[in-house]
């Protein structure tokens, strides 16, 4: 058997989230020197270079190093399941990391993180919220343990478990002529001013839910967050193109009404699933994170919002919680 210790696999595990060694050895409460002697040990027991240190250029893993690094993830992971559950019995305990995308993350993230909590006590949750392009590669690299996701566009190598389904809606300032309908179709706002909600990938299923009808959307202003095309449409500045999402109210930030209607016929419909990598298998903490989900979530519809939204006398006060934003 290779002679390494699970403390080398613990601090080369943390190697992917520093750009130098001096940092990550600050992370780790230990000395630079003794960080470097645990790489370099590693480095000649397994007999092949792990990473490069140039003090001008900081740390670079090479791939055989990312690999290693993402093997010695999962074997921590492994053994603090096996701690856990010799001394949980049969109530649930400890972390789960949970990704969600930006765009439907403030219907989705305060369900899970107030009623899963009060239902498992024991389960500390954290959450990170951002696009594929954040959330991907911090899932790859161990830091998470699912995350939520729409459906399209996504790679190959990933598990997955539908939450609840989703379809493009037109979001509508409520003087607008096409607010009196109970649905409206694309062809009649291909002339009407979109103010678009501007991700990566978002962008072209809205152009071809265009484009399949021959059309192509009038693109009045581009912006980067649901709140801000829900503001602009209550201020009438256009019509937004949303996906549906449950746990909300057709009110803008600002608390002005919003009429929201679905597509006839209808254009872009997908799934939020909840995806891990198909080589890793999930806590049982985590299974019942998506097993809440799927009780709270999965029966959501866009009927059921809309009669509970026309029986509103007004915004609900939700409960503000904290959540793990990307950085820079």
């Amino acid at each position: 058997m290779a002679d390494v210790s699970l403390r080398q696999l613990e601090l080369f595990a943390a190697l992917p989230d520093f750009t130098t060694l001096s940092a990550a050895a600050a992370h780790l409460y230990i000395s630079e020197s003794a960080l470097s002697q645990a790489v370099t040990g590693l480095e000649k027991t397994v007999g092949e270079q792990l990473c490069v240190r140039r003090k001008a250029r900081g740390l670079a893993l090479t791939p055989a190093g990312q690999h290693f690094a993402r093997r010695a993830r999962r074997i921590i992971a492994d053994t603090r399941e096996l701690v856990l559950d010799a001394r949980a019995g049969e109530e649930l305990r400890g972390p789960v990391r949970f990704g969600c995308f930006a765009s439907f993350a403030s219907s989705v993230v305060p369900e899970l993180l107030e009623g899963f909590s009060q239902r498992h006590a024991g389960v500390d949750l954290e959450t990170m919220v951002g696009t594929n392009e954040d959330l991907f590669p911090a899932l790859q690299a161990g830091r998470l343990d699912v995350v939520f996701v729409y459906d399209m566009f996504l790679p190959e190598g990933y598990q997955r478990r539908e939450i609840y389904a989703a379809q493009l809606e037109a979001h509508l300032h409520p003087d607008h002529p096409l607010a009196a309908s109970g649905t409206v179709d694309l062809a009649d706002l291909a002339d009407e001013p979109l103010i678009h909600y501007d991700l990566p990938n978002i962008l072209t299923y809205t152009v071809e839910a265009f484009a399949a009808r021959g059309l192509k959307p009038r693109i009045d202003a581009r912006v980067t967050q649901v709140i801000l095309v829900e503001a602009l449409v209550g201020r009438g500045a256009g019509y937004g193109l949303l996906m549906s999402r449950p746990n909300v109210l057709p009110v803008s930030i600002e608390g002005r009404p919003i009429a929201v209607r679905p597509l006839d016929p209808p254009a872009t419909s997908a799934h939020v699933v909840a995806i891990w990598p198909e080589d890793m298998i999930l806590t049982s903490r985590a299974v019942a994170l998506l097993d809440f989900a799927v009780e709270k979530l999965g029966g959501y519809s866009r009927d059921d919002v809309v009669s509970n939204q026309a029986t509103s006398d007004g915004p609900r006060s939700i409960r503000t919680v904290p959540v793990v934003l990307p950085s820079d």
